[in-house]
């Protein structure tokens, strides 16, 4: 199971969390705090096999990091994991390339079932 996840939150528990849930699941787990910092990490050689996105983060938000990374990397699952559940803000995300929308809380158990959906052969 040896495949690269990149989270993206300004919450360093939301972080910990995902990660700690992620790498006992034996992913590779990568983060960011902002999408700026993401993006970066993108354009520096990172491929990951999926992007989880916070929406409201600082210097760059979720909507903008989803919208330069499909420059980036077109097949890419990429999932917003927010607390945000509007509905235009969902239907935003989706025209910026968002795979799907994941509202916070989200259990380990839960996001791994997601996980294995959007990512073949996990």
């Amino acid at each position: 199971m040896n495949k690269t996840i990149l989270i993206v939150d300004d919450s360093t528990t939301m972080l910990m969390s995902l990660r700690n849930s992620l790498s006992m699941s034996g992913l590779t787990v990568e983060t960011a705090t902002d999408g700026a910092m993401a993006l970066e990490k993108l354009k520096g050689g990172l491929k990951p096999a999926l992007i989880i996105t916070d929406i409201n983060m600082p210097k760059m938000d979720g909507l903008g990091l989803i919208q330069e990374a499909r420059k980036l990397l077109r097949f890419t699952p990429i999932l917003a994991l927010t607390t945000e559940s509007q509905q235009g803000k969902r239907d935003e995300a989706k025209r910026h390339g968002a795979t799907g929308w994941l509202v916070k809380p989200l259990g380990g158990n839960e996001l791994l079932q997601v996980i294995r959906q959007v990512i073949p052969g996990l």
